[in-house]
C-alpha cells in the first residue's frame, strides 16, 4: 500500500524557514516598541525590593492614562463627524483598557505600611496627585478644576501646553451631548453653550434626554450602546478611584499624602463625584 504525500510540503520540520536572528542594528521589534528605552526608565531611589514594583506599576498606569486619553479623543473626533459606530469602537476599547488599568492595583495588595515606609521618605514630595497624564483623564471626563493645572507648569516639553488645551477643550461628555442635540434630542442650549473649561453639573433636562434615549432605543441600537458604554467608563473610573483609595488605606492608613495632600480624606471626597451624572440619575426613571 503506497502512502499519499503532499508534494508541496515536506514532513521534515528542519526544512521550515527559521526566524531571522541576525540584524545589523537593533531588532525591528525594539525599533518599533522601544523596549530598550522602556527597560532603562526604572531608576529607584532605594534598594528596597518593593520600590521597584511601585515604580514599574506607576509607569504602567501612566501609559494607561495616555491610552485612555487617546481613545476618548478618537471618540470625540468621530462624534463630531457623526460617525457613531467608529466612536463606539473607541469607547469600547477604552472600557477594556480601563479594566486592565484597574487590574494593576492587584500588585499593590502585598504592601503593608511597614513595606511602604521602607522607601516612602526617599520619594520626597513626589505623589500620584502630580500626574499630568491622569489630569488629562479627569479633564476629558469633565472634571475641570483650574487649580489642578498649577503643579504641572514646569513639566518639561509641551506637556503643560497640551494639558491646558485639554482643559480648555470640550470634554467627552460635551461632545456626546452635542451629538444627541444634532440628532433630535432636546439638550438645553445653556448646556451646549456652557464654557468648555467648566465642570458639568447635573441638569434635569439632560436627565430627561437620557430617559428618552432609553425609551427610543432598544438593546443593540447604537444610541443605547452609547449610553451603556459611557456608563461602563464611568463605573470603571469610579472603580479606579476606589481601588486607589483602598491601596492608600492599606499602605499608609490616614497619614498625610507624600505630596502634602490629605491622603485618604482627599480620595474619599473625589470618590463621591460621578462622571456623566445624568446617566446615573436617569436610571431611577427608566
Amino acid at each position: 500500500m503506497t502512502s499519499r504525500r503532499n508534494p508541496g510540503r515536506s514532513s521534515d520540520s528542519s526544512s521550515h524557514e527559521a526566524p531571522k536572528v541576525e540584524f545589523e542594528q537593533t531588532t525591528p521589534y525594539d525599533a518599533y516598541v522601544r523596549a530598550s528605552t522602556l527597560a532603562g526608565l526604572q531608576r529607584t531611589a532605594t534598594d528596597e525590593p518593593g520600590e521597584y514594583m511601585f515604580l514599574v506599576l506607576s509607569q504602567i498606569m501612566e501609559l494607561y492614562f495616555k491610552l485612555l486619553a487617546f481613545e476618548w479623543r478618537t471618540a470625540q473626533r468621530f462624534l463630531r463627524e457623526d460617525q457613531l459606530g467608529e466612536a463606539l469602537l473607541a469607547l469600547r476599547r477604552s472600557r477594556d483598557h480601563f479594566r486592565g488599568l484597574n487590574a494593576s492595583w492587584v500588585s499593590f495588595t502585598w504592601m503593608t505600611p511597614a513595606d511602604f515606609n521602607a522607601f516612602r521618605d526617599a520619594l520626597g514630595e513626589a505623589s500620584g496627585f502630580q500626574s499630568f497624564l491622569y489630569r488629562h483623564v479627569e479633564f476629558l471626563l469633565g472634571f475641570k478644576d483650574p487649580a489642578l493645572m498649577r503643579p504641572h507648569k514646569h513639566v518639561a516639553g509641551e506637556h503643560y501646553a497640551e494639558l491646558v488645551a485639554t482643559f480648555e477643550a470640550p470634554s467627552l461628555y460635551d461632545d456626546v451631548l452635542a451629538y444627541l442635540a444634532r440628532h433630535g434630542y432636546a439638550v438645553p442650549q445653556s448646556v451646549l453653550d456652557a464654557a468648555a473649561d467648566s465642570t458639568h453639573e447635573w441638569d434635569e433636562a439632560v436627565e430627561d434626554v437620557w430617559v428618552q434615549v432609553y425609551a427610543d432605543n432598544g438593546h443593540g441600537s447604537p444610541l443605547r450602546e452609547l449610553a451603556e458604554s459611557l456608563t461602563d467608563i464611568a463605573e470603571e473610573f469610579s472603580d479606579w478611584r476606589y481601588r486607589h483609595l483602598m491601596a492608600v488605606r492599606r499602605a499608609m492608613g490616614a497619614k498625610v499624602g507624600t505630596g502634602g495632600s490629605a491622603g485618604v480624606a482627599w480620595l474619599e471626597k473625589s470618590l463621591q463625584r460621578q462622571a456623566f451624572p445624568e446617566l446615573w440619575s436617569s436610571r431611577t426613571r427608566i
